[in-house]
């Protein structure tokens, strides 16, 4: 059985140490750039999705106001004009 030495621990902590280090250091540098990436992508696919709802929309607009009857409209009686007398 190996029983772990006062060198041992100081190496493992002395490397964990050095590990964090150079990972919040490799952090700050390129966490920027991908966040700034995964917004692009968010902006760029709401972008396309308002594109194909308004492209939805007006196909749909175009296609109900384009029917094949007319309206009918209820006759109710004749329009008089009326015109003041002096």
């Amino acid at each position: 059985m190996q029983e772990a030495d006062f060198r041992g621990v100081v190496k493992m902590l002395f490397y964990l140490i050095a590990i964090y280090y150079i990972i919040k250091f490799l952090a700050r540098l390129f966490l920027p750039v991908i966040a700034k990436k995964v917004v692009e992508k968010a902006t760029q696919q709401f972008q396309e999705q308002a594109q194909q709802q308004n492209q939805q929309y007006q196909d749909n607009y175009n296609t109900s106001t384009k029917s094949d009857k007319p309206r009918e409209t209820k006759k109710v009686g004749e329009y008089i004009d009326y015109e003041e007398v002096d």
